[in-house]
């Protein structure tokens, strides 16, 4: 595939207990099978050759003898597929028994992973048949010459070299430590788990929560696949449940007893650079460590692992409704420490009848009942101006009604037109000048009003506006403590629409719902017919594209060319490629130029991963070209 983007497969062939020729016909097929879907890693069960329940007729020379047969028609049959697995057997060496898994590309074993962790409880008596990872590396002897032999090897694809395969076996997972850990601080990016899980009540949970919360402690991918039907009934059941996991992300699992695979992409590009940012993840030491190379093309496959159009917004509900109050209640929190810190008597609160400052005035009220502050000091200042519809300022005052705040009005009319005549500027010429007056007016009523009454301003100014630029230097880009500084416009609506909610039927949930209605605009622009003329998304392009853009390019550090690929998997139903292509554009040029007004931003609370603050997680010269990326951005087609 292409941007980094592994597809894998977990497969779990049915198989027949000690009987490794039909079940060699069955892997190849499974084999086969992930290879048409465009595999490139596969990960088979443990001891699948011969079945995991063989019991004492793993000491059987015949059945061993089998399992290497099987293992030379495995290979042959499977010479020609484009991908490399990971297929477990049981192997004598040095006169012991191992339970092994043979990592496999192009017709030859590239090298042979033996289990570290035998278990020896409950239903589980491998100690009676198989010793563990020797402590060193070796060689073990194979028809097809010597290979790599011990539990630290790792295979390097030469044509993705962020891509660093390792194997552990089953239990290694469940240990203390277990051998996954050491493999990615040697540099393994992709772990294969070759498991025979026994299914159990309430097993499947924890093995979900197993396998994601390694792939999140160690930044990799996990690919975990198990045994499933053929194996032994006799004292337990084996479902088949496959998981595929990216730093802490389920990215596809089959349901146990399904006998389905599980297929999905793994972003190791993605996890290289997040490894890279982490300076808490150790540098790679492959000390101790057999790395093994090989060659392979990249498959032509489609990414089907699901690309968010939303980022920032979970896509179930009851997780967006709790991650919404969440924010609320830290935004809250962040407000209530610099009200106490400073003794503000008052907060005042520019009200538009936007959602922005909608937002900005929910979080004041929670704020205030936190404090066990009258609500009546919390002013709300409504300033028309030439581009005020009555729509927005009657939504304006009846929120502030609903939310018993106290409401002032400031027509700030008269003001601009002084300013415009300190400076010469016919009120006829609606430029810059025009609209950047009244934003800066806005904001020195509200700095005035805040200074006569004991308080701070608390600013209403959003993360996608301070990405683009999307606000009036020294305007509604300064105050005194901004609540919603890292908080996406795509993210706010959502937040708006769960307070709207919670209060169905209601005044306030009444007013809340026009708002969220309401075309965006700064109402800089005087109005048409009564109507809004001047709407943002025209301008500066869909919040929700610059919200994607914005997600991958500053959280993960994406490629122009990456943004756009996952841009058309996202969003191509929705918007042409052309399109996505103009505003992504537009998104690095003005995100590199507006970086002078983000360099002196106000204060203002982190509630998620990406956050602009010059102090916290961004720090860029007000300087920097763009160049570079408006150069791949110009290249694609």
């Amino acid at each position: 595939m292409q941007f980094g983007f592994v597809k894998t497969a977990a497969l779990t062939p049915s198989l027949r207990v000690a009987d490794p020729d039909y079940n060699a016909g069955q892997i190849i097929s499974a084999l086969r099978h992930a290879a048409e879907a465009g595999a490139e890693v596969a990960c088979l069960p443990e001891l699948c050759v011969t079945g995991y329940t063989c019991g004492d007729l793993f000491l059987q020379p015949t059945l061993l003898r089998g399992a290497r047969d099987a293992l030379e028609r495995i290979l042959r049959d499977t010479a020609a597929l484009n991908l490399i697995f990971a297929v477990g057997l049981p192997l004598a060496h040095g006169g012991k028994l191992y339970n092994c898994a043979a990592v496999c590309r192009a017709g030859r074993v590239l090298g042979v992973i033996p289990k570290t962790q035998i278990p020896n409880y409950g239903e589980f008596y491998e100690r009676r048949h198989f010793c563990p990872a020797p402590a060193q590396n070796g060689e073990i002897e194979l028809p097809g010459g010597r290979v790599p032999f011990g539990a630290r090897l790792l295979f390097r694809w030469a044509e993705q070299p962020a891509l660093t395969l390792a194997v552990e076996i089953c239990e290694d997972l469940w240990a203390p430590l277990p051998p996954s850990t050491g493999h990615a601080l040697a540099g393994a990016t992709l772990i294969c788990n070759l498991s025979a899980s026994d299914e159990t009540i309430g097993k499947a949970e924890y093995r979900r929560a197993l396998v994601t919360g390694q792939s999140a402690r160690l930044l990799c991918g996990y690919v975990y696949a198990d045994a499933g039907a053929g194996e032994s009934t006799t004292d337990m059941v084996f479902a088949g449940h496959n998981l595929i996991a990216e730093n802490g992300a389920l990215l596809a699992e089959s349901a146990p007893f399904s006998g389905d695979m599980a297929v999905s992409e793994i972003d190791v590009e993605r996890l290289s650079g997040e490894r890279l940012r982490d300076t808490t993840f150790p540098a790679a030491n492959a000390e101790g460590y057999a790395v093994v190379p090989f060659s392979m093309p990249h498959a032509d496959a489609p990414l089907t692992r699901a690309v968010s159009a939303a980022p920032f917004v979970p896509d179930d509900a009851a997780l967006r409704a709790e991650r919404c109050d969440a924010i609320l209640t830290m935004q809250a929190a962040g407000l209530e420490k610099r009200m106490a810190h400073t003794g503000a008597r008052t907060a005042v609160v520019g009200i538009s009848g936007g959602l922005d400052s909608c937002l900005a005035l929910l979080v004041t009220v929670r704020t205030f009942r936190r404090m066990g502050k009258p609500l009546s000091d919390i002013i709300a200042v409504t300033m028309p101006c030439f581009g005020t519809t009555a729509r927005t300022r009657t939504n304006a005052e009846r929120l502030c009604e609903a939310l018993g705040v106290t409401l002032r009005q400031a027509d700030i009319t008269a003001t601009v037109r002084s300013s415009f005549a300190d400076i010469r500027h016919e009120e006829s010429r609606h430029d810059v000048t025009y609209e950047n007056t009244q934003a800066r007016v806005r904001t020195l009523v509200l700095m005035n009003t805040a200074n006569q009454t004991g308080g701070l301003v608390i600013g209403t100014g959003n993360l996608s506006e301070l990405a683009l630029g999307w606000a009036t230097y020294n305007g509604d880009h300064m105050s005194m403590y901004g609540v919603n500084a890292s908080v996406p416009k795509t993210l706010i609506r959502h937040i708006v629409a769960c307070a709207a909610g919670e209060a169905p039927g209601s005044a306030l949930g009444r007013v809340l719902r026009d708002i969220l209605d309401t075309p965006v605009s700064p109402e800089l622009l005087p109005a048409e017919n009564g109507q809004i003329s001047q709407q943002t998304e025209e301008l500066v392009g869909p919040y929700a594209l610059h919200d994607f853009f914005l997600y991958y390019a500053v959280r993960w550090g994406f490629s122009p060319a990456k943004l756009y690929y996952l841009a058309r998997a996202a969003f191509g139903g929705e918007y042409e490629n052309a399109v996505l292509l103009k505003w992504l554009k537009n998104f690095y040029r003005r995100f590199f130029s507006q970086q002078f007004k983000r360099s002196c931003l106000p204060d203002g609370p982190k509630v998620g991963s990406v956050t602009l603050s010059p102090r916290g997680d961004w720090r860029m010269p007000s300087d920097a070209s763009a160049a570079l990326w408006l150069r791949e951005a110009e290249a694609l087609e």
